[in-house]
């Protein structure tokens, strides 16, 4: 078994939107691949269309994660259950403490989550993002030795260049499966992905930017 790595993000198809086809090659090179999400995703308004209430469409999209998963190759999927678009009213120090003991249990070495600026500013994945980097940065993870951001503006602006860079062209297949199975999703996959079908050039590439390494920032 190569290295253990863990994503971590707010929402089930944070996964599948971000690094699908880093998760898959991963995989594929027989490393292990974990995913803590901190909500169920519950609060996906189309997803209502066939759930009858929130309860009911958080069971829908943990289903649909283990579809996704499976297609990934992701090994185990932990969800933390907290309310979906509230994730920036919780505990700060809970939900670190829950991160830290995600990668404990998997002695995660490689830690993979949202930019500062959450990629779109949505205040889950800021807050996620946050928590993530606290952990981190505790001292209570020893096994982490690299902490990777997704690219997002912010970086660019900042002058941080990927360290990491997946051209899924070639895995669209597989990309597009997983994101067909978060089928409660399908408006937003729709409008950043469109049909599943034809490649869509201008989401091209999967970016991670290396942002701490062995106890440095930014190395």
């Amino acid at each position: 078994m190569g290295s253990r790595n863990g994503f971590i993000y707010a929402h089930p198809d944070d996964e599948t939107f971000l690094s699908g086809c880093l998760i898959r090659r991963l995989a594929d090179e027989g490393e292990e691949v974990v995913l803590l999400l901190a909500t169920r995703g519950d609060a996906g308004r189309q997803g209502l269309e066939r759930a009858k209430n929130r309860q009911e469409l958080a069971e829908l999209r943990e289903q649909e994660m283990l579809v996704a998963a499976e297609i990934l190759g992701i090994s185990e999927v932990e969800h933390l259950g907290w309310p979906d678009g509230q994730l920036d009213e919780v505990d700060f120090q809970t939900l670190v403490g829950q991160i830290i003991t995600f990668i404990q249990r998997h002695e995660v070495e490689n830690v993979y989550t949202f930019a500062e600026d959450g990629g779109n500013g949505h205040r889950d994945h800021v807050a996620i993002s946050k928590a993530t980097t606290a952990a981190v940065h505790s001292g209570e993870c020893p096994s982490v030795k690299r902490l990777y951001y997704g690219f997002s503006p912010l970086m660019r602006t900042q002058g941080h260049q990927p360290s990491i860079l997946i051209d899924t062209e070639t895995m669209w297949t597989v990309k597009a499966a997983a994101l067909k199975a978060h089928q409660t999703q399908h408006v937003t996959i729709g409008r950043h992905f469109g049909n599943l079908i034809d490649f869509p050039v201008e989401r091209r590439w999967e970016a991670f930017v290396l942002g701490w390494q062995d106890g440095v920032y930014w190395p």
